[in-house]
C-alpha cells in the first residue's frame, strides 16, 4: 500500500496515511480512461447543429430557364446546393452522441485515473478542510501553502464556505465524494483530498 503524506491548511506536514491498493494502486487501464472521457464529453453534447437540405429551403420551385438553348448548364432549382442561398449536402440533424459504459468500466476507469494520481505524486491529502466564512483569498492561501494551481479540491460533506471559497479562483474545482468523474481527475493537475474524502471513496469504491 501507498503511503502518503498529509499536511494541514498551512502546508505542513502531520502524518501520513496509507491508501487502499484496490482503489489507489490498481493497474492503470488508459483504454478505458479514455473512453471514460470521451462518455463524459459526448454525453454533455448538445447535439441540436442543423442546417436545412435542398427540400428543406424556401423558394427555387420555379425552374430558372428552361432546359435548352440558353447555353448555360441545365438547372431545376435556385435552391440546389451550388446556387447560393441554397441548401447544403448532406447537411447535419439533430442527434443523440451519448453513448454507454458498463458500471465496472467506468469505476476501473475512476481507479486507474486516481492512481495515476498517486504514482505522479499529483494526489494530496489534507487533515481538514474548512473556513469560517467565504473567504477566496483564504483557499487561495491554502493552495499556495501547498504549492498547487490546478486543482480539483474534493471533499466528504457540501461545505458551502469552502465551495464559495473557491469558486472565483481559475482552475480550481471543488467536488463531492460522489461527484468526481474521470474527467475532472485527468484535467487537473493535482487532486486535493481531505482524509474523511479519501476514507468515503475507499468505502465505496474498494
Amino acid at each position: 500500500m501507498a503511503n502518503v503524506t498529509v499536511y494541514n491548511m498551512e502546508g505542513k506536514e502531520v502524518g501520513t496515511i496509507e491508501l487502499n491498493d484496490a482503489v489507489f494502486g490498481v493497474e492503470i487501464n488508459e483504454h478505458l480512461v479514455h473512453m471514460a472521457v470521451v462518455n463524459q464529453l459526448a454525453n454533455n453534447r448538445q447535439g441540436t447543429q442543423k442546417a436545412k437540405t435542398r427540400s428543406e429551403v424556401s423558394g427555387g420551385g420555379r425552374k430558372p430557364w428552361r432546359q435548352k438553348g440558353t447555353g448555360h448548364a441545365r438547372q431545376g432549382s435556385t435552391r440546389a446546393p451550388q446556387w447560393t442561398g441554397g441548401g447544403m449536402v448532406f447537411a447535419p440533424v439533430p442527434r443523440d452522441y451519448s453513448f454507454k459504459m458498463n458500471k465496472k468500466e467506468k469505476r476501473a476507469a475512476l481507479k486507474s485515473a486516481l492512481t495515476s494520481r498517486v504514482q505522479a505524486n499529483k494526489l494530496i491529502v489534507l487533515d481538514q478542510l474548512t473556513m469560517d466564512a467565504p473567504k477566496t483569498k483564504a483557499m487561495q492561501n491554502v493552495l499556495n501553502s501547498l504549492n498547487v494551481n490546478k486543482a480539483l479540491v474534493v471533499t466528504k460533506e457540501n461545505d458551502a464556505n469552502v465551495v464559495l471559497s473557491a469558486r472565483n479562483i481559475p482552475d480550481v474545482k471543488t467536488a463531492l465524494v460522489n461527484t468526481i468523474n474521470v474527467y475532472d481527475v485527468m484535467k487537473y493537475n493535482t487532486v486535493v483530498l481531505t482524509k474523511d474524502a479519501v476514507a468515503a471513496i475507499e468505502e465505496v469504491y474498494a
